[in-house]
């Protein structure tokens, strides 16, 4: 495979010298290869005028088969205020159902690109075609600081690549002159006045400008206010750079929690609710078998480790890790379509192995995964139960499974289950029963018009209830026994169209234990 890469060693017009990228070295990390490219050199350094400007141009040939990242190595001199790098690739045309080129871009400064990030500064994914770093400024999925001398690596991500190969062209321009004062960097507050103990509504996954998103956080966060969310969490795709940029939105009525969605090549998993400026590494693959250490990397951070979309069709988005690391895992993704519907189905079978192995279990949520108009934010959304509005109360709500998920704020749910002597339990909750002692369960719905209810257990749905009022409002009783159901969750799910098929969902909560 290495033998295959043929960079082109011609000069770029107007370079005057040739900058090929021959190869240097193959260096194999776990399961998954990656290919280190010959260096690009730069010749005035302190010598140059203030504003003096220099420009490499290099070009180089992937095939079918790359390495998941390619490194090009450049000699960054003293006395650099900016680094800019441009790039471009080849899209030629694909036979129908084969994949075409796509090219990921990220940069890493003098510290090196070992895995856990040291050296991280930024990453665009294919969403841009060009960045710049400076002490007091980057472009946004790219962390400023001072362009110190030393060897820094260009990262190419072929995702995915033509039968004709990946053709492309780099140019890395270097200004000279005072770094300027760099940034300090604010994050918002980690509590928000709230409501006391409450159903706080939130959304855990959305992308700004930051990663592959069009809106800014100002724009996010009135969206956020507009679908009555208490909380979101910043979670662009293998970047912490948003995290400096969401103090001015955060307030009394919105706190705002910050993390990343780690996007590997075989699956997306968010890191929700990190300590500020926490950098998740993603250069790995589930045969790598390093996934562990990043998720444990996550915990240490404070935040909750939450697969993403694991049955999403996307290349690469479908979550092949596994779930024994899971905290928390996202059923519900955006607007819900049948993937949803698998991954309701692959956590309800989870559910069944929890109660039948003794082992504990892993919560669902929802989230909307917006990038853009018209994207909607907070479709779907995460209610949970908290002692109040901060991180760590939010964060130890969806980690005991205290919350249900609703397509919207016009969706609220009240679901409970009570037995003899006054017992009652709640969402995420156990009912301390005996296996033959009567358990009344009851749903209370508002703002699901003719939408129907389902209560489902370890022996699959055992209650259906008529549609509820145009209204939308509505309350539903089920009795049943520990010994026969181990579990019980509830389903608001839509009219549906024609046949068997269930309709999409309104709503649907973690389950109530029922039994000792």
């Amino acid at each position: 495979m290495c033998e295959d890469l043929h960079p082109d060693p011609s000069p770029a017009p107007g370079d005057g010298q040739g900058h090929g990228l021959g190869r240097r070295a193959l260096f194999v990390t776990g399961a998954a290869a990656a290919l280190t490219l010959g260096s690009v050199t730069f010749a005035s350094g302190a010598a140059a005028a203030d504003g003096e400007q220099e420009t490499r141009t290099v070009r180089g040939t992937l095939p079918p088969g790359s390495p998941d990242f390619v490194y090009v190595p450049v000699e960054v001199p003293a006395g650099v205020r900016e680094l800019k790098v441009a790039y471009t690739y080849d899209r030629p045309a694909v036979p129908s159902g084969t994949t075409g080129n796509a090219l990921d871009i990220g940069i890493f400064d003098e510290r090196g690109t070992d895995l856990g990030g040291k050296g991280f500064r930024g990453w665009s994914g294919g969403a841009r075609t060009e960045f710049f770093l400076r002490a007091d400024d980057a472009t946004p999925g790219y962390i400023p600081g001072p362009v110190r001398p030393g060897t820094w690596h260009i990262a190419l991500g072929p995702y995915t690549v033509a039968p004709q190969g990946l053709t492309y062209e780099m140019t890395v321009t270097l200004t000279y002159g005072d770094p300027g004062k760099a940034v300090r960097p604010k994050y918002p507050p980690e509590r928000a006045k709230g409501r006391g103990r409450a159903w706080y509504r939130g959304d855990c996954h959305i992308h700004s400008w930051y990663s592959d998103g069009r809106r800014t956080p100002a724009e996010i966060a009135a969206l956020a206010r507009a679908a009555g969310l208490d909380f979101i969490n910043s979670s662009e795709h293998n970047t912490h750079s948003a995290h400096a940029h969401w103090a001015d939105q955060a307030g009394d009525d919105l706190l705002i929690l910050l993390g990343e969605e780690v996007t590997t090549r075989n699956g997306h998993v968010v890191a929700l609710g990190t300590d500020p400026g926490t950098f998740v590494d993603w250069r790995y693959r589930a045969r790598d078998n390093r996934f562990g250490r990043y998720a444990r990397r996550i915990r240490a951070a404070g935040g909750l480790v939450v697969p993403a979309h694991p049955h999403a069709t996307c290349i690469g988005c479908n979550w092949k890790f596994g779930f024994g690391e899971a905290d928390v895992v996202e059923v519900w993704n955006g607007p819900y379509t049948a993937d949803d519907e698998v991954s309701l189905a692959d956590w309800d079978s989870m559910l069944v192995a929890a109660v039948r192995d003794g082992r504990s279990w892993i919560p669902a949520m929802g989230s909307s995964d917006t990038h853009r108009d018209p994207d909607p934010v907070g479709t779907p959304q995460t209610v949970v139960h908290a002692e109040e509005l901060s991180r760590q109360a939010i964060l130890q709500g969806l980690r005991a499974g205290r919350s249900y998920v609703a397509e919207s704020k016009s969706v609220a749910l009240s679901f409970t289950a009570t037995g003899g002597r006054g017992l009652h339990a709640g969402i995420g909750e156990r009912l301390h029963v005996d296996r033959d002692e009567p358990v009344t369960v009851r749903l209370e719905v508002t703002g699901a018009p003719r939408c129907t209810v389902r209560f489902v257990t370890d022996q699959g749905v055992l209650h259906t209830s008529g549609p509820l009022a145009v209204s939308g409002s509505g309350t539903v009783e089920w009795r049943t026994t520990a010994q026969y159901a181990a579990y019980v969750r509830a389903e608001v799910r839509h009219e549906t169209a024609a046949g068997a098929l269930p309709g999409a969902l309104a709503a649907f909560t973690n389950p109530i234990f029922l039994g000792r």
